[in-house]
């Protein structure tokens, strides 16, 4: 579909190596445009196959600004069709979820099957014929691609492959996924959305943040006497990574191998979840308590896409200060026992009552706030600038704590801005 771009802001007078200007998170035509430049280009997430496991089960989504429905067809495909009837523009389907063969608009009846394909419309004594049909269907997300069953869009018709957008990214869903007995994760729990007045890059720079959280969750921290404040101190052996393509990682790895303990990583210990233990164990054999001891991983996909061990994330940008955060608990298949703590877990972090989200909303609104003073300019990004070095894989990587994620996430950012891949 032919769509006008947004006149492109001076980017080289916004963004610097080590800083940015603060009109980035406040100047309506400057979103206006990375909705077009980002979000109906760029691979972008959507949903996970799991939210439709049968033939005919449909969630709807969001890509950007537009609204999807993702189906499942007779034959198990799954398609990303927009929510839009092709006759007069009304929305074909409202409910959130459900399971149908087909979708009848309710403003003039039309109706499309779950595959997008105009199945009929009322009294067609009033078109002349109907070979126009085949040309009416539902519109679709152009490009639909899946990794691990985890799936993306893009409205572009030419672009990189799914697998050549997320580069070193595609190892952090592998990661998640090796933690289930089955090889599989399932996003089943429910959605919790929170909405935050702020632009959706002050979430994107936050995930892989690795300098607030001392300070951010101290209260957290203190209350469940945690461990996590050590994994973001100075000290750490954990380092955070620029994966290319804007995907960036906090790595808890090397702290987690330090400790050598076998789900240390989740604050608990083998006995606390056995069946799971053990149907890893029949799974991976001796490789198990490797993975058990490596944990899951923290890594933002850009641009919407947040893995946080326990939970996953999905960024939706609304309009230049207000973003929805769509979370979940995310469930191993095959672990019911490790399931049922994750879940707990999920919600005493993220939930309605959780500690973590709060605080970091709080921050980004804060910080959306702030940046609307006109003095200064600027926000810095140079922390642990002299310090980067290159890892055993050729990816750059410094402390924890370092600002090389929010760097590199604004490299790529201005490179799809400008040349739109």
């Amino acid at each position: 579909m032919a769509t006008i771009a947004p006149a492109l802001p001076d980017l080289d007078g916004l963004i610097e190596p080590d800083r940015v200007h603060g009109s980035l998170y406040t100047d309506p035509a400057i979103f206006e445009a990375e909705m077009e430049r980002i979000f109906r280009t760029a691979w972008v997430y959507v949903g996970h196959v799991s939210e439709i496991p049968e033939p005919g089960d449909y969630v709807r989504k969001t890509l950007g600004r537009e609204p999807v429905i993702m189906t499942r067809d007779k034959q198990g495909e799954v398609h990303l069709l927009l929510n839009r009837c092709t006759h007069r523009g009304a929305q074909v389907c409202d409910r959130a979820r459900g399971s149908s063969s087909a979708f009848r608009c309710p403003y003039h009846g039309w109706t499309f099957s779950n595959g997008g394909k105009l199945l009929g419309y009322p009294f067609n004594a009033g078109y002349d014929g109907t070979g126009a049909k085949k040309d009416l269907g539902l519109g679709r997300v152009t490009r639909v691609a899946e990794h691990r069953g985890f799936v993306f869009g893009s409205m572009a018709e030419n672009g990189p492959s799914l697998l050549e957008h997320l580069g070193g990214a595609a190892e952090a869903i592998d990661r998640v996924c090796r933690l289930s007995p089955e090889g599989e994760v399932e996003l089943t729990t429910g959605w919790l959305r929170h909405g935050v007045r702020a632009n959706w890059k002050m979430l994107l720079e936050n995930e892989t943040d690795g300098y607030h959280p001392q300070f951010t969750h101290s209260s957290i921290f203190e209350v469940a006497e945690s461990g996590i404040p050590a994994l973001y101190g100075d000290k750490t052996e954990a380092v955070c990574r620029d994966l290319g393509g804007g995907h960036t990682e906090n790595d808890l790895r090397p702290a987690f191998r330090a400790l050598n303990q076998p789900l240390g990583w989740f604050g608990t210990t083998p006995d606390r979840v056995p069946d799971y233990v053990a149907a890893m164990r029949r799974r991976y054999g001796a490789e198990a308590d490797a993975l058990l001891v490596d944990g899951s991983s923290h890594a933002m996909i850009f641009p919407n896409l947040f893995i946080a061990e326990i939970q996953l994330f999905v960024l939706r940008p609304v309009a230049v200060d207000r973003t929805v955060m769509e979370v979940t608990a995310i469930q191993l298949k095959g672990a019911p026992d490790m399931n049922r703590r994750l879940l707990q877990q999920a919600v005493g972090s993220v939930g309605p009552a959780g500690f973590l989200l709060a605080d970091d909303g709080e921050m980004y609104e804060r910080a959306q706030r702030g940046v609307a003073a006109s003095d200064p300019e600027w926000l810095v990004l140079k922390r642990g600038l002299h310090r980067e070095r290159v890892d055993e894989r050729g990816y750059p990587i410094s402390n924890n704590t370092d600002e090389l994620p929010q760097r590199a996430i604004w490299r790529h950012y201005r490179e799809l801005m400008e040349t739109g891949r």
